[in-house]
């Protein structure tokens, strides 16, 4: 008997590890030529960003780069502070460990400063050291092929029981330009130099649209420049609203999803305005996007199947199977005072920001808790009108609901800032932050699946004319029953009268159409 199976391809992805590696930074710079020397380092701003990651066996090898920018003061006529800025690029490499890791895995990789010194060697040269916090996920991905129906049938007798199965339809990629001209105020001076420029991606919004991904966002542009042949330095900012339809096959507003972004390239200028002054700024940030969807399928699958009239050879398998129980994203506020060191007494705030990072994640009954540090920077004058720096390590914790999670689960967290504000409050400065979290929590399930069917080799049972009366035992069924005698669900229910086929009670006698000798 040829059986003419209709099978469904599953395709899925399991975390199967993460890890974490510290790569230690160290690295000396020489002062540029057309600047002068340094007397005293203020801020020194890192960003790192992974290039290249490659899985391999038993561990994941990362690549990626960092951009420092350092604020300093140098001494100027007169012996008054003026500040400059210089940057650099290095690299930086490392494994990270991940034991059961293969060739053929899929992996996310992020990085973040966990801290970072600048110091002066002389006053042309500045060392940097510091460590870098690579952290790498490695998932497995696997493809098999279950039973789903059977073409033209016949007599077979097919067991379906509706089930859902996790899926990840695709993952895209996309870029997205920020472009602006930022116009410098006639009450402001004009741009001498830009001596820093902080890009943040924040209000993100992410729709699951039929056919496509919908990305919207803004991205945070704040300069800070030293006026034209003055001392004062100034800070300015930009909100640019970021948007693009990207294509992927398949999907639909049903489905779930999750973005990541990244700033790859910023390209900045100055030029001239009408009035031939220096007060316009064009800036292009290019933001690369990295969208995966994934979604819930409901799937009749056929558990068991046989024939009243032949024999059947039937082949099951046993699958890991990962289930996203589910996942959330929450805003949570993060205020501290930053004290300042010595007699240094705060007029007004120039510049501001910060980073946010994860250290550390568990899940609790209902929630996922992720602790995390703020690292944050300021520049500010104080009641000398000299420039200072504040910085502070600001811990914070936060729960994201997530009903019905368990300890013994998986967590996946990603965590970034939103926006940062910083004020004079009383000879200190106070920061106040919004922090985003997301959080997606899965859990590995072990099932069966009907994988082939096929007609066996054998001598089907013979046949006898009598009728059976079966007695109803503990667990069951009535298809166990039909299958057993070799018989159907629909003739038992017809034969006995029985109302709910799903309901049968033990000791309950049946009537069996005669059928084979067992």
């Amino acid at each position: 008997m040829s059986i003419d199976l209709v099978k469904e391809n599953i395709e899925c992805e399991q975390l199967m590890s993460e890890n974490f590696s510290d790569t230690v930074i160290k690295a000396e710079y020489i002062i540029p030529d057309t600047n002068p020397d340094v007397n005293r380092i203020l801020i020194l701003n890192a960003k790192p960003v992974i290039t290249s990651k490659e899985v391999m066996q038993d561990k994941v090898f990362v690549e990626g780069r960092i951009e420092y920018t350092i604020l300093y003061l140098a001494k100027e006529d007169e012996g008054t502070m003026g500040i400059y800025s210089v940057s650099y690029t290095g690299d930086f490499s490392n494994y990270i460990e991940i034991p059961g890791s293969q060739h053929d895995m899929l992996c996310d990789a992020d990085c973040y400063v966990e801290h970072m010194n600048c110091n002066i060697a002389n006053e042309r040269k500045v060392s940097i050291e510091g460590i870098i916090k690579l952290k790498a996920e490695v998932y497995k991905k696997y493809e098999f092929e279950v039973i789903k129906d059977i073409e033209d049938s016949g007599d077979i007798q097919m067991l379906k029981n509706p089930d859902t199965v996790d899926k990840i339809i695709g993952t895209v990629s996309g870029d997205l330009v920020a472009k602006t001209e930022i116009q410098i105020p006639m009450d402001k001076p004009q741009i001498g130099n830009i001596l820093e420029c902080n890009v943040n991606v924040h209000k993100k919004d992410i729709k699951v649209l039929e056919g496509k991904v919908s990305l919207e966002a803004y991205v945070l542009i704040g300069i800070l420049y030293r006026g034209k042949d003055t001392k004062d330095v100034e800070y300015i900012e930009d909100d640019v609203y970021i948007n693009k339809e990207i294509p992927i096959d398949g999907v639909n507003p049903s489905m779930d999803s999750y973005t990541d972004f990244c700033v790859d390239e910023v390209e900045k200028g100055v030029r001239e305005d009408d009035l031939g002054e220096s007060r316009i700024i064009d800036v292009e940030v290019l933001v690369k996007s990295n969208t995966k969807v994934m979604y819930k399928e409901d799937m009749d699958i056929i558990e068991d199947a046989y024939s009243p009239s032949s024999l059947l050879q039937m082949d099951k398998k046993d699958y890991e199977l990962n289930v996203m129980h589910g996942q959330n994203t929450v805003q949570s506020m993060i205020k501290s005072n930053i004290e300042l060191e010595g007699n240094s007494r705060p007029k007004e705030v120039i510049m501001c920001y910060g980073e946010v990072c994860i250290t550390d994640k568990k899940i609790v009954e209902d929630k996922v808790v992720i602790d995390g540090v703020l690292n944050t920077k300021v520049l500010y004058k104080n009641l000398e009108d000299e420039i200072n720096k504040a910085s502070d390590e600001i811990p914070f914790s936060c729960s994201v609901d997530i009903p019905e999670s368990k300890i013994d689960m998986q967590c996946i967290a990603k965590v970034s800032l939103e926006s940062i504000q910083g004020d004079v409050e009383i000879d200190t400065i106070a920061i106040k932050a919004v922090v985003e979290t997301y959080a997606r929590v899965n859990y590995v399930t072990n099932k069966e699946f009907l994988v082939n069917i096929d007609s066996a080799e054998g001598e089907f049972p013979a046949k006898k004319a009598s009728l059976t009366i079966y007695v109803i035992q503990q667990d069951d069924t009535l298809w166990k029953i039909a299958k057993k005698y070799y018989t159907t669900v629909e003739d038992l229910v017809k034969l006995n009268d029985i109302e709910d086929p799903e309901v049968i009670k033990v000791g309950e006698k049946l009537i069996i159409p005669g059928r084979a000798v067992i």
